[in-house]
């Protein structure tokens, strides 16, 4: 009864697993996207529409509505400093090119007032050279947020639950993934993650989620309480890596791709109370594809002849690839039983368990007569 009871914390309102952050690239998107067909631009520059699109390839109706959007500029003269400023710090002009598209304001910013403090600030952080050129072209907007009231606050947040991190490598990785830190109130972000401190989400597992699934710590109050109490009834211990992993496949899915997982598993032999049981072993198994889930039941109960509790105890064999791992590793399998190599039929099981090169030395290398027969089945 528990298990059914626990399961339905997978059905939520629809609403509930939407996302959970606006996308500050949004308004840029459809910016451009509206300018599909021809426009009048009545208070364009023609030396600025141009500019841009020699410089920055943009096409004409992007460059003639950048130039109406910001029709107090007469000149070039900005646009060329901002161009300048970027060549100096070590971007290529692809780089330039793609920033601009996401953030065309930006060629319109005071380089020293605006843009130079801001890079900066991301210098001083370790982000530099080729590091810093990816960051930025890819998202542009960081240097259109305020940076006393948004950067530096949530930088500091940012640093703090992750911890010991060596030359900002991780803050680093976190920023490239999910720039909507750098548009969040930060009393938000220091909410959330007392609130997550507060449930039991130690230190470690707390910076781990911040790298796996940033996006959750800027969740509105409300369906951040309902994720944690969603995976928490599920019976994860809140304390440890497969909460995480929990909050990560929850929050990451929508309700009715989580229900079609469930309902598959269960329709391949599979009862709610098993499920559960998996997803408490490997709570990603569900953010594996249906038609991978299907294969892999279909190869370990047919072929491999798993009984269905070594799937129920091992899940993660499901998540292997069955074309690169499983079925190569299965034929060496066959041939070690087919020659009798081992005194004791091994476990295809631990086969699968082993590293490259582990299994390389147990179970092929050190049949030195049948090397090649065994190398030959073992082909991907």
């Amino acid at each position: 009864m528990r298990a059914r009871i626990s399961l339905l914390f997978f059905f939520p309102s629809p609403s509930r697993l939407q996302s959970h952050s606006s996308n500050p690239n949004s308004s840029f998107v459809s910016f451009f996207s509206s300018l599909s067909s021809p426009a009048k631009f009545p208070y364009s520059n023609a030396a600025i529409v141009d500019y841009l699109m020699n410089t920055f390839k943009l096409t004409k109706n992007q460059a003639l509505s950048i130039s109406n959007r910001f029709s107090y500029i007469k000149t070039t003269a900005r646009p060329q400093l901002v161009h300048k400023f970027f060549l100096e710090i070590g971007f290529s002009e692809t780089q330039i090119q793609s920033a601009v598209r996401v953030s065309p304001q930006i060629l319109f910013s005071d380089v020293t007032k605006i843009l130079r403090p801001k890079i900066e600030f991301f210098q001083q952080l370790g982000i530099v050279d080729s590091h810093l050129g990816k960051l930025i072209s890819r998202n542009s907007t960081l240097l259109t947020s305020s940076l006393q009231k948004k950067l530096v606050p949530c930088v500091e947040i940012l640093k703090k639950i992750l911890g010991n991190d060596k030359n900002n490598k991780d803050l680093i990785r976190v920023l490239g993934k999910f720039n909507g830190f750098m548009w969040a109130n930060p009393q938000k972000l220091l909410e959330n993650s007392s609130f997550l401190a507060s449930c039991g989400i130690v230190a470690p597992q707390l910076s781990a989620l911040l790298k796996r699934q940033p996006v959750i710590f800027l969740m509105e109050e409300s369906k951040l309480r309902d994720l944690v109490s969603r995976v928490s009834e599920m019976g994860l211990p809140v304390d440890t890596p497969a909460f995480v992993h929990g909050l990560q496949t929850v929050s990451s899915l929508s309700t009715d791709t989580i229900k079609k997982k469930l309902d598959l598993l269960r329709s391949l032999g599979f009862s709610e109370h098993e499920c559960l049981q998996m997803f408490r072993r490997q709570p990603v198994l569900l953010r594996t594809s249906e038609k991978k889930l299907k294969t892999g039941i279909d190869f370990f109960f047919n072929t491999a002849k798993f009984r269905k509790s070594m799937l129920i105890y091992a899940p993660w064999c499901l998540m292997l690839s069955i074309e690169n791992r499983v079925v190569p590793r299965f034929k060496v399998f066959e041939v070690l039983k087919l020659k009798k190599l081992f005194k004791k039929e091994p476990s295809f099981y631990s086969m699968l368990v082993c590293s490259e090169d582990e299994f390389l030395a147990k179970y092929i290398l050190k049949f030195g007569d049948d090397v090649e027969e065994l190398m030959a089945a073992y082909k991907i």
